[in-house]
């Protein structure tokens, strides 16, 4: 016996309190321990003082309990018991410690950056992939992998306010991370009651944080201050540059970089967008040495570049190919689908035209409010040709005459389709209405045609929708660019088509509102959205929908690309999605938008491969062609007006030109190709292996349920409708654990991704199949269970030992299911660090001397034998005899075990050393066994010929 004072229980230690046994965690101390029931989970911590305890019943060392001859297990038995040790073990042993806490499989491709990342003593890296790649995973990984490596124990996401919500609940469902919103909304709530030395941040560990609440002078000096270990910043393109805030976001991102201990992520799809200035903004942050990049040349400059390719990834989709990993991403089918207005339609939009020509000739001398008229008549120009009922409500809408310069600029940005960072707030109607007597006539015949369900472009729209993507199975997302456009479009197609569902969402919602009602909508079995460019960031559409159609050209190509990437990205189910580009064939906007803006974006984007942003920040490029549009109406010569010859145009072309060419450069530059897939592929089948595939998630929910009372059924007739188990038959303490993560009643369940409406994804590190493995591992390792009578033995209890014939063996053999528990020690600058790793393994004994020496065998070998299914079975007294004779040989297995331990130690610390490089410079990983290795089964399996 221990003595309890003055002794220190190191992580992973087995002790005996309270009159069970426990294993010591990370953070212990003399007068502290943190234990976790031998067989249960982190929810069971309890923080005990051995110097209280003593006084009752004091803390002790303890053994883990031997299995024994009574514990009979059948070959079921067996496959349950090896099933239930795989899935319970969260505290990952292999060189990746997250894996247990991820509820995806990730693909290859995604352990680039994470490996780039642990070969850094500071983390600093710049994930520049395309969308829909997966950036947010990829970050999501490094921040979990440093968690549980004991490296951080707080971090910050920085991030625009739309995609608050979304942080939030990614960290939660992908990584188990319980992260706190904090917006300008909430601070106030978070703040009340915190003591004067406290604030948000020491409080909450896991935080997502509004950019714009953060960045004010106010705020970012207390932030900077208390700011947590890791910083990801996404969307960091919007932190370097030009533009409104821009500047308060870099000075915030400027000071947190500063402390060259703080490891930062930075986020964005597009890092290069031709401004060089804002390039080297966004590379300083990873270190200052790489401002010189902007001044160096020759050598000086390639050897700068070549270490700035250890902190940079950037990848295009066809980047991913080899990797071999096909079935990531879709196919896109792109289509354009034109339009005519003919009739009432035609003759409406001629008179805005009409009268759009003559506000602009008629202008005074007061430049300030020429500017104003000209984007006042632009803006009706640009709800007439989305609808009817956006152009009535922009009619009716009055400009302020107490416009600020604030005002002018966001104005235009919202004219023009400029304020990238405000895509969720501007999609309402802009005024055109300054009170003249003509815009009467307008409103009246707007009104008339409001009503109407001919308009040819909402017939072309309701044809393509039934004909092209209904008919064929697609669920598609049409995006408007006015709220009273959506709204109009829904009043016509929500009764349209039989069994589909129609929802709609806009900027009227609140984010957590249309998270909700996409949710909602998801659950509907043909579902269709409305919705504005609001949800063309911030809440991802690929689980629900398949197609995008663009009823309204953006004037910024940018916001094309972002729409579909919001179905057509990683997680995208459907090998082929849609995308359609509607416009009108008599609209001269349209023409000039698509002509000279939009099929330019796409060429770039087809010759050079990469997307980059129009360079016209001043908007003065599609002023001048819109000037043009309604000089040519007035002049009665569009059709032989030549955009291509505008000076405006011509330089355009050459800016647009050599900023794609100096992206591609940059992408060649510093294109991930340091690391190969050879490398990385090994890793991931470790971690394949580890975490086990959906089938393998299935098979032990299905066994588990069934041994606990419960069971798996399936939800219909048709196969891939999901599954439905109810737990209300599953034992009290189970039950009781479920409803404390959301589930009780009868839940629907699939085993794969996307889920069918009505079902959730069980993955498994999913609470049912994790409670479920604990469940039966407690119940089977209890104490109180060794020596009782196993008729009177609760059905949840497995047996652990067992015997039967195999045709799997040439040889009697003993197969062992062993967890081997290990501490690993890293030392470094900053101090120590003990955490504990567990692993599960399977190995056979043979005797090669008559009993006083065994030949190990791991590996899958062992498991494949242990699920071959037995060819005889053998009575009560020939399996006891068997399997006490291999008890018997306790003694004789521990060299061998302990050997194989070390063995294993010594492997996982090559594994650490292997992906944690900078570990060398910055101290030392060292792995020590805890023995003796806990054995949780032994099964003898005989040869046919043996009997």
């Amino acid at each position: 016996m221990s003595d309890p004072l003055g002794s220190h229980f190191p992580p992973g230690a087995l002790v005996r309190a309270r009159g069970r046994e426990w294993i010591v965690l990370p953070g212990s101390s003399p007068d502290r321990l943190r234990l976790r029931p031998l067989s249960g989970s982190e929810a069971d911590v309890a923080v005990v003082s051995p110097r209280l305890e003593a006084v009752h019943d004091p803390v002790v060392a303890a053994n883990f309990p031997p299995p024994s001859v009574a514990q009979a297990a059948s070959h079921e038995d067996a496959l349950l018991l090896r099933d239930a040790l795989l899935m319970s073990l969260r505290r990952g042993a292999g060189p990746f410690r997250s894996f247990g806490h991820l509820a995806f499989q990730p693909r290859a491709y995604q352990l680039v950056p994470l490996l780039m990342a642990l070969k850094q003593e500071v983390v600093r890296l710049l994930i520049a992939d395309d969308v829909g790649i997966g950036k947010t995973i990829e970050a999501g990984m490094i921040a979990r992998e440093l968690m549980d490596r004991g490296e951080i124990k707080r971090f910050a996401v920085l991030c625009p306010p739309h995609l608050v919500e979304q942080w939030v609940q990614e960290l939660d469902e992908r990584f188990h991370i319980k992260a706190v919103a904090v917006t300008a909304a909430s601070a106030a709530r978070l703040e009340r009651g915190l003591p004067v030395t406290d604030n948000i941040f020491t409080v909450h560990p896991h935080t997502v944080v509004s950019l714009d609440f953060i960045k004010s002078d106010r705020r970012r000096g207390d932030f900077a201050t208390r700011c947590p270990e890791l910083v990801i910043v996404d969307e960091a393109h919007t932190c370097a540059g030009n533009g409104a805030g821009r500047h308060q976001r870099y000075d915030l991102l400027r000071l947190l970089a500063a402390d060259a201990e703080r490891h930062m992520l930075f986020l964005t799809a597009t890092p290069h967008s031709g401004d060089e200035a804002s390039f080297n903004n966004l590379l300083g942050l990873l270190h200052p040495d790489f401002l010189q990049l902007a001044t160096l040349a020759g050598t000086a400059r390639d050897a700068l570049r070549a270490r700035l390719a250890l902190h940079f990834v950037q990848r295009r989709r066809p980047d991913i190919a080899e990797w071999n990993d096909e079935g990531v991403f879709p196919r896109r089918e792109t289509s354009d689908l034109p339009y005519s207005l003919d009739g009432a339609w035609a003759h409406f939009f001629d008179s805005v035209l009409d009268y759009c020509s003559e506000v602009v000739e008629r202008a005074g001398t007061d430049q300030r409010r020429q500017r104003l008229n000209f984007w006042g008549t632009l803006a009706l120009m640009r709800s007439a040709a989305s609808s009817p009922a956006a152009a009535l409500q922009s009619l009716r809408t009055r400009m302020s005459n107490q416009i600020t310069d604030a005002d002018e600029e966001a104005l235009r940005d919202r004219v023009f389709d400029g304020a990238e960072d405000a895509m969720p707030d501007d999609d309402a109607e802009l005024p055109a209405d300054n009170a003249e007597p003509a815009l009467a006539d307008l409103i009246t015949q707007a009104q008339r045609l409001a009503a109407d369900g001919g308009d040819p472009k909402l017939v072309a729209l309701r044809n393509h929708l039934e004909k092209d993507l209904l008919k064929p199975g697609f669920a598609p997302v049409v995006f408007c660019r006015y709220i009273a456009t959506a709204h109009y479009l829904y009043e016509h197609l929500k009764n349209r088509y039989p069994g589909v569902t129609v929802g709609i969402v806009t900027g009227e919602l609140a984010p957590e509102e249309r998270k909700a009602a996409v949710m909602a909508l998801g659950e509907a079995d043909r579902p269709m959205l409305i919705a504005t460019d609001c949800m063309s960031e911030g809440i991802n559409l690929q689980e629900h929908f398949s197609a995008v159609v663009h009823y309204d050209l953006s004037w910024n190509p940018t916001r094309h690309e972002q729409r579909e990437g919001r179905v057509d990205r990683f997680g995208q189910e459907r090998r082929v999605v849609r995308a359609t580009l509607m416009y009108g064939r008599n609209n001269p906007v349209d023409a000039v938008v698509l002509r000279v803006i939009l099929r330019k974006s796409k060429k770039i984007k087809e010759e050079l491969g990469v997307s980059v942003p129009l360079p016209d920040d001043d908007h003065s490029l599609t002023q001048a062609l819109m000037h043009a549009v309604l000089g040519s109406r007035r002049n009665k010569n569009l059709e032989l007006f030549d955009f291509e010859d505008m000076p405006e145009v011509k330089l355009m072309d050459v800016a647009w030109t050599d900023m794609a060419e100096r992206a591609k450069r940059n992408r060649a530059v510093f294109a991930q190709n340091r690391i190969k897939p050879e490398e990385v592929l090994p890793e991931w089948k470790k971690m394949q292996a580890a975490l086990g595939d959906p089938q393998d998630v299935q098979r032990f929910a299905r066994r588990a349920l069934r041994r606990l009372g419960s069971a798996l059924e399936p939800r219909s007739a048709q196969a891939d409708r999901g599954w439905r188990t109810p737990l209300a038959a599953l034992p009290e303490d189970l039950r009781e654990r479920l409803i404390g993560e959301g589930l009780q009643g009868v839940v629907g369940l699939s085993f794969t991704v996307p889920p069918p409406v009505g079902t959730r994804f069980v993955h498994r590190s999913h609470p049912l199949i994790s409670t479920l493995a604990e469940g039966l591992l407690e119940r089977t390792l209890a104490e109180a269970g060794l020596d009782a009578d196993p008729a009177n033995n609760d059905a949840a209890m497995l047996g652990r030992t067992g015997c039967w014939v195999s045709s799997a063996v040439t040889v009697q053999t003993t197969i062992l299911l062993l967890r081997l528990r290990h501490q690993l020690s890293s030392l470094d600058a900053r101090g120590g660090e003990t955490l504990l790793v567990e692993e599960a393994a399977a190995v056979a004994l043979c005797s090669a001397d008559g009993g006083q020496r065994f030949d190990i065998t791991a590996g899958d070998e062992p498991l494949s034998w242990l699920a071959a299914p037995p060819a005889e079975t053998l009575d009560d007294r020939a399996r006891e005899t068997r399997v006490m004779s291999a008890l018997g040989q306790w003694a004789q297995w521990q060299p061998t075990l302990e050997a194989f331990a070390r063995e294993r130690a010594n492997g996982l610390l090559a594994d650490h050393r292997r992906v944690r490089e900078a570990a060398r410079s910055r101290g030392r990983y060292e792995v020590t066994p805890l023995l003796p290795v806990d054995v949780i089964g032994v099964f003898v399996l005989l040869p046919p010929l043996d009997i």
